[in-house]
């Protein structure tokens, strides 16, 4: 078992005491964190040792990159909240601004290039979430977990080309569909029937920060979507603050892969999640697990994750623009 000394050592160089700040931000992969403080894998894979053996960072391997996450232990939030307590000196403010600001480079860097993806292939975006469970498989699945009753104020967050909000119009009383992509929009409004159009409002936005007012709806689907975020925890939060009370949550996504080339080439950030991920997420934001589907398919399996909403979320107001 270790021991105070081991923790105040581990924390005892700069480079180490950075990433502990940076990791209290967001999930990173070790090569994020190597652009972020400028040295190389192999150096900060060894400051990263250090840390999981102290105890304070989990090491999380997905495909062939390394995901870090400060541990979530008693000892760990003990210690965060000495730092918390302690304020920096000037000098090591400086550092600790700097870092914030490279940070938001490289996550706006990889934001860019996901978007110019979604551009070039808006077109046949229907054909590329095809490939491997069939959609209509997947869709059967989601009609059967959120029922026949009334969807109320439904979020389509990611919606594409709108394939959501199609399916799930009937059901609710007003649709949210938001997409971050203006070529998305552009083609959802086009393949929209005439017969739900005065249902569906499609809104620009990102799924980080919801132009939506706190406790606004009542029913939220995250279709093949949350494998683009780069912080998936803050999107759950994010999703079920816009959530009421009672209100539900479902996330269809892959469960974890190797498929290293959805990475590379689909700029896919995340390559699937486990169900006790999701868990531990929902749980954070306030969400309770209600059920949990698997749809195997091929070299991919489909994961299923309907929540629930328990008690209201913190006030936070915000405005929303029709887009």
């Amino acid at each position: 078992m270790l021991g105070q000394l081991d923790l105040f050592r581990a924390l005892a160089d700069p480079t180490r005491l950075r990433i502990v700040h940076l990791l209290r931000e967001m999930e990173l992969a070790v090569g994020e964190i190597a652009l972020v403080v400028g040295q190389s894998q192999p150096r900060v894979s060894r400051h990263v040792r250090i840390l999981v053996e102290a105890g304070l960072v989990d090491r999380r391997k997905e495909g062939s990159w390394v995901f870090l996450a400060l541990h979530g232990g008693a000892a760990a939030e003990a210690l965060l909240a000495f730092l918390d307590a302690a304020q920096p000196a000037d000098s090591e403010r400086l550092w600790i601004e700097a870092d914030q600001a490279r940070l938001a480079a490289v996550r706006a860097e990889r934001a860019r290039a996901a978007e110019d993806y979604f551009t070039v292939h808006a077109e046949e975006w229907d054909a590329l979430r095809s490939l491997y469970v069939p959609e209509a498989q997947v869709e059967a699945a989601m009609m059967g977990m959120l029922g026949d009753a009334s969807l109320g104020r439904l979020l389509d967050i990611g919606t594409g080309t709108g394939r959501m909000a199609t399916l799930f119009a009937g059901q609710s009383d007003s649709v949210v569909a938001l997409d971050r992509s203006a070529e998305m929009l552009r083609l959802a409004r086009g393949k929209l029937p005439r017969d739900i159009a005065d249902k569906v409002r499609f809104l620009a936005g990102d799924f980080n920060d919801l132009p939506l007012e706190t406790a606004s709806a009542d029913t939220a689907i995250l279709h093949q979507v949350l494998h683009y975020a780069q912080a998936p925890e803050r999107v759950i939060a994010e999703v079920a603050r816009a959530l009421r009370d009672g209100g539900r949550l479902l996330i269809v996504d892959f469960a974890p892969h190797e498929r290293e080339e959805l990475r590379l080439r689909d700029a896919h950030t995340r390559l699937g999640f486990s169900d006790q991920q999701i868990a531990a997420w929902y749980v954070a934001a306030g969400v309770a697990m209600e059920r949990v589907e698997t749809l195997a398919g091929g070299t991919l399996t489909v994961k299923l994750w309907l929540g629930q909403r328990r008690g209201s979320p913190r006030a936070n107001p915000r405005g929303a623009q029709a887009a």
